[in-house]
């Protein structure tokens, strides 16, 4: 009886390995396949351009919208095979007037752009961006596997395997040998293990190789890159890769040194603003932050102000990815977010999102989300601090921002309405800004008093900005 069990084991396991075996040797054959028929094999480099058009992920206009849309005169994209880096290069202009939602709009006139990569954060870029190199990639990936679809008609052969990020990878390669699609998930502090997908379409030969006309990038579920390829070059001089900035590898980041605004109110910098205020009996943060790492530094120097108190209530302004890429790490905390009410269905159905290739601070310790929503104005206080939270209504930035005002301390806590320059404007911009206008209009509208305003994104030099400088950016000095 133990003999032939362990004869059926042995047979099951052999049977698994030989199907594991074969599997894998299908997936090299077909990999190799497509890498010969598009040109794969030998390259060194290769360069393609175009034009088309780029979307800035998680910075829609409403929650339910796509992400803004931006020209790409010209692209231009350099691969570097071994080992792998890139750079791109583009010319981008505003696409959508008037401007909705972020990503830097208005953008005034052509804005030169270059995002470089090399290492394994250049080949998982790349493997989405170039068919030749995901089939690199994929045939230097262990436990390849492959087996066959239908799609539409259509028959694939669909290879899959595991990322350099740990994520599983599949590409469509069909009947002519040509990858069509490729998807896989990437790790987001907003939108956790995220969709990206690749399409590949519209094939000629251009450079000597067959190569996609048409690349349109998913991330989200919303287009962030619309492509038209019009040229391929091969083996051409591999990208220039910036060192990384000196410094001491792995060090800590800088402690914190928050301003004092008034008794129990402080603010701490950063490159993105958070207000503290000792309520009476818990702490209150304004604006959370754009990551779980930003947000358990502010989280820690709140506790270092306030000692003995509880983190209880979060103020966030809007539902883009850089302001709500740290809120996670508040309702971990305990803290009730106070938000707009279309952000409230928003978050929910985000946070529901695992985040499981790089688990944050919720992800290891999960909660309930507990929310209090504002629809035109909310007042919180203790009889003593008094913040006042302000609905900006047709506000093209985005639809659920609240302005925040301490009619204590005269003090304006405002989320894109005006970003301010790294050092002070000598004059009026050429093109002034519609989100600028539109917040000098709510301020005139709900009669605040304002002697300082305090922006999330504060400038490079940390200066003080008052109202003087806001009515230079409108030509109102």
């Amino acid at each position: 009886m133990h003999r032939r069990l362990f004869a059926v084991l042995t047979l099951a396991v052999t049977t698994a390995w030989i199907a594991s075996a074969w599997a894998d040797m299908d997936a090299k054959a077909a990999l190799s396949s497509a890498s010969k028929a598009l040109g794969a094999d030998g390259l060194t480099t290769l360069e393609f351009s175009g034009s088309g058009f780029d979307f800035v992920l998680g910075q829609n206009a409403t929650p339910a919208s796509p992400w803004p849309k931006f020209n790409n005169k010209t692209y231009t994209r350099v691969i570097n095979f071994n080992p792998w880096a890139t750079r791109m290069q583009r010319v981008r202009s505003q696409a959508e007037n008037p401007p909705r939602g972020g990503g830097q709009q208005p953008v005034i006139g052509d804005q030169n752009q270059t995002q470089t990569a090399q290492g394994p954060a250049a080949a998982d870029e790349l493997m989405m961006t170039a068919p030749q190199a995901f089939l690199r990639i994929a045939a230097a990936a262990p436990g390849v596997t492959a087996k066959s679809e239908s799609k539409g008609g259509k028959k694939y052969t669909a290879v899959t395997f595991t990322a350099n990020n740990k994520a599983r990878t599949t590409g469509w390669i069909n009947a002519q040998n040509q990858v069509e699609r490729v998807e896989t998930k990437i790790d987001n502090n907003f939108f956790g293990d995220m969709v990206f997908e690749t399409t590949f379409s519209d094939y000629k030969t251009m450079g000597g190789i067959p190569f996609p006309a048409h690349i349109v990038q998913k991330q989200g579920g919303h287009p962030v890159l619309d492509l038209t390829v019009t040229d391929v070059k091969l083996n051409v001089p591999p990208p220039t890769i910036p060192a990384a900035p000196a410094g001491p590898g792995g060090a800590a980041p800088a402690p914190l040194v928050s301003e004092k605004l008034s008794d129990g109110v402080w603010l701490v910098p950063g490159g993105y603003a958070a207000i503290v205020v000792d309520m009476k009996d818990h702490i209150l943060i304004i604006e959370g932050g754009q990551s779980d790492q930003r947000s358990q530094a502010v989280i820690a120097e709140a506790k270092r102000l306030v000692p003995g108190k509880a983190i209880t209530e979060l103020v966030n302004t809007h539902s883009h990815l850089d302001h709500g890429g740290g809120l996670r790490a508040y309702v971990a905390e305990g803290a009730t977010i106070i938000t707009h009410e279309v952000n409230k269905p928003y978050y929910e159905k985000l946070w529901k999102i695992p985040h499981t290739l790089s688990p944050d601070r919720l992800a290891q310790n999960p909660k309930k989300a507990s929310f209090k929503t504002v629809k035109e104005k909310m007042t919180l206080t203790d009889g003593n601090h008094v913040v006042e939270l302000y609905h900006m209504t047709d506000f093209g930035h985005h639809n659920g921002m609240l302005l925040v005002y301490l009619p204590r301390e005269k003090a304006l806590i405002e989320a894109d309405g005006y970003n301010p320059p790294a050092t002070i404007a000598a004059q009026t911009p050429a093109v002034i800004s519609p989100y600028t206008l539109s917040m000098l209009a709510h301020i005139e509208r709900l009669k605040l008093d304002v002697q300082r305003i305090i922006p999330i994104h504060l400038p490079g030099d940390n200066r003080k900005i008052g109202m003087p400088e806001l009515l230079k950016a409108v030509g109102k000095n």
